[in-house]
């Protein structure tokens, strides 16, 4: 069994035997039919996955991995909110005719800014202070911008990414780990779908800037199973899950902004079947 399927799988049990009930509270989220969406959910959930020891990929059903990483670039890499540079379809409810997200994610990521080393976007940054200032304790992202919230079609669930690098005794690299803070998440639709975008975003900022992956610490703030997810996610838990699979990113690529989908594969990525038609709550 992989460690991210341990992890789920715990995370749900939790959720459902422990979580508290938001029926009859006043939400925001509803079904295609109108009706409201609750939830079952736990506060502030926290999971921690060592990428130096196995990719964490769900196997108890698949993660598209390309998929997962095309939205991931799509916001780090292209720094675009417009759905029409990306390849699939998840965002298509929140964006206009133009294909507009309005000023959320990607947008954020290519704001420039003014630092004594000149002016960059949070990513640049970012890459800079892990080449150059590599024990700062202020390398970090946050896209969760209060003054242009209400120009943001959504607001943003994985907000901020947080890292901090060591040097282990023995080693030659430095490693670099990362906490990922999450306000929100809809458990069974994208926890292992973002876990997987930011392990990857990861390991191409390490080969990038020349370390080792360490560990990504996930922090979800409010970790929820929606009304109708509850009898998919019992299903999905109680299947026997397979071994962890094998994570591949061509060694040849130096520079953030030439990494593709095609740069990365899961080798001996065996899984349980699909969840398919999963309601999505708006």
């Amino acid at each position: 069994m992989g460690y991210a399927d341990q992890i789920f799988i715990s995370m749900c049990r939790d959720i459902i035997d422990h979580g508290v009930s938001t029926e009859g509270e006043k939400v925001r989220p509803k079904w295609e039919d109108g009706r409201f969406a609750y939830t079952i959910k736990r506060f502030g959930v926290v999971n921690r996955y060592d990428l130096a020891k196995e990719f964490p990929a769900l196997t108890l059903r698949r993660t598209g991995i390309k998929s997962c990483v095309d939205e991931m670039l799509w916001i780090w890499q292209k720094k675009s909110n417009n759905i029409n540079e990306l390849n699939s379809h998840i965002w298509d409810s929140w964006a206009d005719e133009s294909g507009s997200i309005g000023k959320a994610y990607g947008y954020q990521m290519q704001v420039k800014h003014k630092y004594k080393e000149g002016m960059m976007d949070q990513v640049d940054r970012v890459i800079y202070d892990l080449k150059h200032n590599p024990y700062s304790r202020r390398i970090m992202t946050n896209i969760y911008v209060h003054q242009d919230l209400s120009e943001m079609n959504l607001y943003p669930c994985a907000y901020s990414m947080t890292f901090n690098v060591t040097k282990e005794k023995g080693h030659d690299k430095l490693k670099l780990n990362a906490i990922l803070n999450q306000r929100s998440q809809d458990v069974l639709a994208a926890n292992n779908w973002n876990v997987c975008q930011y392990a990857v975003l990861m390991h191409m900022l390490a080969q990038v800037c020349d370390m080792e992956v360490g560990e990504l610490v996930h922090v979800i703030a409010d970790a929820h199973i929606y009304d109708r997810h509850i009898p998919l996610v019992e299903e999905l838990i109680a299947r026997e899950p397979f071994p962890a699979p094998k994570f591949w990113i061509n060694p040849e690529i130096k520079d953030f902004y030439a990494f593709t989908t095609d740069d990365i594969r899961l080798d001996d990525y065996q899984t349980g079947p699909q969840i398919k038609n999963i309601p999505i709550a708006v």
